[in-house]
């Protein structure tokens, strides 16, 4: 296959580009630099002249906080860029996967989501993504859109790159305060970069979840980076209302991959499994 990336530089295109040409795929890894996706032309321009089998969109604007007082970049990239991406496969006939988020729900469902609840976003950037997915449903039949949660990789930014370098801060014995009152599954980007890829290969085409299995709370989470990396230091329990964010996140962000499971494509790992390997192989960078 020939796959063409966006957002290739960032953790998850990071993570694409070596898991595609381990197969002994043609990839064409593009970034804002060679492609940006707001500008209708320049994808028309790439898309035409590269001609890949599918494309995977992992372009997105995703400082959250920073969203809320900045929505037409929201906008712009995360719901106009993947209408420009669909309309071109469309008119190509090029398969598309979009990258979705956990923050299209309010969190607010006591049991993990499912494909089919309805979406609920609180923020800027959740709607956003929410319009993303619209659009790619309106405009190209032959996508897969894949929302996934709590994502971590190298480059970062990420969970994990920001409570290694609080943690590092810290004197030994000191503490520092996470939230407890989160949950979600965390999500490695060497888990999820074959899961797209095996979505790739199919046409079974749909909307899909797609985290790691399990699920934990941001603390807990913290506890066991730290306790990875050897870092002496004390995470305290602590509520979201004690760190109030301008960009409300949702209570729970569980995901249930039940129609990867429901087709037989359900490659994810187990999250503390996943955690160990991506300590393996990025621990030294990181």
């Amino acid at each position: 296959m020939k796959i063409l990336i966006t957002g290739a530089a960032g953790q998850l295109g990071q993570a694409l580009v070596p898991e595609i040409a381990r197969r002994g795929w043609e990839v064409v890894a593009t970034d804002l630099g060679e492609l940006d996706i707001t500008d209708w032309q320049a994808v028309w321009d790439c898309l035409a002249n590269r001609r890949p089998q599918a494309v995977i969109n992992a372009a997105a604007a995703t400082r959250v906080d920073d969203l809320e007082q900045d929505p037409d970049l929201a906008f712009k990239v995360n719901s106009l860029g993947p209408r420009n991406l669909a309309v071109a496969c469309r008119r190509l006939g090029l398969k598309l996967i979009q990258i979705s988020t956990d923050y299209i729900f309010d969190g607010a469902k006591p049991a993990p989501y499912v494909e089919w609840d309805p979406p609920r976003p609180l923020s800027v950037y959740g709607l956003s993504k929410l319009l993303g997915e619209e659009a790619v449903r309106q405009q190209c039949p032959d996508h897969f859109i894949v929302r996934t949660a709590w994502l971590y990789g190298l480059p970062g930014p990420n969970f994990v790159t920001a409570i290694l370098a609080r943690g590092r801060n810290l004197s030994p014995g000191q503490e520092f305060k996470v939230v407890q009152d989160q949950r979600g599954t965390p999500t490695s980007t060497l888990a999820l970069a074959p899961q797209l890829l095996a979505l790739a290969q199919t046409e079974a085409f749909g909307t899909y979840h797609a985290t790691c299995q399990g699920q934990t709370t941001w603390y807990d989470f913290a506890r066991l980076i730290l306790e990875q990396a050897g870092l002496p230091v004390r995470v305290v329990p602590c509520a979201t209302s004690e760190y109030p964010r301008p960009a409300p996140r949702p209570a729970n962000s569980v995901l249930e991959n039940r129609l990867l499971r429901l087709t037989g494509l359900d490659l994810m790992p187990p999250w503390e499994e996943a955690f160990r390997k991506f300590w393996e192989v990025h621990g030294g960078q990181l």
